[in-house]
């Protein structure tokens, strides 16, 4: 029975171990990632947006507030897909470049959905 018993005890003591090395204090450093701040407007009157979905590489979301403006923290720099949908507007995709360390700016224009007919 001793011999389980050790092996039991190596096989926890591993799995601890494992566990403590996901640890989110052993991620990269803060340079591996960036802020994304910006505003989301009509682009017909540039009336603020408020409840537009700011979408980053499908994972990372926020809504814009009344005045239109949205902040997304811990961005992974490197290349981001973005989308942006609102009700009542055409919803807008595209791809940037996120730099390691230095806030970016995301401010976009929304065109109105044509009237259905």
């Amino acid at each position: 029975m001793k011999p389980l018993a050790g092996r039991l005890f190596v096989a926890i003591a591993l799995l601890l171990l494992a566990a403590t090395a996901c640890n989110n204090d052993a991620l990269p450093p803060a340079a591996g990632y960036a802020a994304v701040t910006g505003s989301i407007l009509d682009a017909a009157t540039s009336s603020p947006i408020a409840g537009a979905v700011i979408t980053i590489d499908t994972v990372l979301t926020a809504t814009t507030d009344a005045a239109g403006k949205f902040s997304i923290d811990k961005v992974p720099s490197g290349i981001a897909d973005y989308s942006v949908q609102a009700k009542g507007y055409q919803p807008l995709s595209a791809t940037t470049n996120i730099e390691p360390g230095k806030p970016f700016a995301l401010n976009l224009t929304l065109a109105q959905q044509p009237p259905h007919e």
